[in-house]
């Protein structure tokens, strides 16, 4: 399933220059991993842009996604347009054995998830979902503590939070905000942006069981800024002998992405990328820990999508940015949308 040379860097190209998170790769330190071979946008005015932002080479800039798949024939694109047009990407590039990454969440709905599965299984290429959350050496540490070694017990709890306070108010821009909050292109609002960072990893912690129930609430806090799609979502998923709370909001009045694993022992709390509280027995005081980063290829999404295409890991389809797993994460925020539509909980 890899078509590169593993003394070579990897050949690929970006599809979309309207997600913000595309600036992590212009800003990225060169590892000599990854070699950007071209860049497909429609729209004239953000290649603009991005040549004076990051003097981009005019040469590398398409219109047309296939045309440019066709004429350079990159070994992996990286998708970086609406959560809508990853089906697009993946329908381009599976037939041509490319393989796609894509930022988080995988699709807008199950059924688009569903179609990117079969395209890459026929097709044979990775598709890879992409969470910042995947790169954090607190959450893997509590992994081990709460999944390998059940140092807290028996799970009871996981509470995962994620956001912000607010994409506009953070200063996303323009391209990016249209989409953002589009019903169709984003599939929703909060609830997408950051209840799928919950999603994934209790799905993670859970080793790819569906939940029972889910039982999801959103809200318009701030409707002058955000009237087409939710700013606030809790989404209450129900397992045997455990609950899963996920807080996804663009009210926090602060950044965050943290973890609380609540064992019928102890606890631990994967605080941010690298602190770890933990609780082991009923008695002990707790204590905290500073990590260390993630070794490489593990801490960033380009060398690890690298590694993978170069054969160095073997990507399974449970991991964090594996199909598997992905494909249970919009399941789950199919049937948050549907329990908050409702208003009732949706058994899975």
């Amino acid at each position: 399933m890899s078509n590169s040379n593993a003394s070579s860097p990897v050949r690929f190209a970006i599809a979309g220059l309207n997600h913000g998170h595309v600036d992590w790769w212009f800003r990225r330190p060169a590892r000599g991993d990854m070699r950007l071979v071209g860049i497909a946008e429609p729209r004239a005015a953000l290649h603009d842009k991005f040549v004076a932002k990051h003097g981009i080479d005019r040469a590398l800039l398409h219109t047309d996604l296939g045309a440019m798949l066709d004429a350079l024939k990159p070994a992996a694109v990286m998708a970086f347009g609406s959560t809508f047009d990853h089906l697009a990407v993946v329908q381009a590039c599976a037939p041509r054995d490319v393989h796609v990454m894509v930022e988080k969440p995988l699709a807008v709905s199950g059924a688009h998830a569903a179609q990117i599965a079969a395209l890459a299984r026929t097709h044979g290429i990775h598709v890879l979902t992409n969470y910042e959350t995947t790169w954090y050496a607190s959450n893997h540490e509590a992994y081990r503590l709460a999944h390998d070694t059940r140092a807290v017990g028996d799970l009871r709890k996981v509470v995962v939070n994620d956001g912000h306070w607010g994409p506009k108010e953070i200063g996303c821009p323009p391209e990016f905000l249209e989409w953002l909050t589009d019903p169709l292109l984003n599939g929703g609002g909060a609830i997408m942006d950051f209840g799928c960072y919950g999603a994934n990893l209790i799905t993670w912690l859970m080793d790819g069981a569906a939940p029972l129930s889910v039982t999801a609430v959103t809200q318009r806090i701030k409707p002058d800024l955000y009237p087409n799609v939710d700013d606030e979502a809790t989404i209450v998923l129900t397992y045997p002998h455990m609950q899963g709370v996920i807080h996804g909001s663009w009210c926090w009045p602060w950044h965050r992405k943290d973890m609380e694993i609540y064992g019928a022992t102890g606890m631990v709390h994967a605080v941010d990328r690298v602190t770890l509280r933990l609780r082991d027995s009923l008695n002990a005081a707790e204590r905290a820990q500073t990590l260390a980063p993630r070794p490489a290829p593990f801490d960033d999404v380009f060398a690890f999508f690298s590694a993978v295409l170069r054969g160095e890991v073997t990507l399974r389809e449970d991991d964090l940015s594996g199909l598997q797993n992905n494909l249970m994460v919009m399941r789950i925020l199919d049937a948050a949308r549907e329990s908050a539509r409702l208003g009732r909980t949706v058994h899975v």
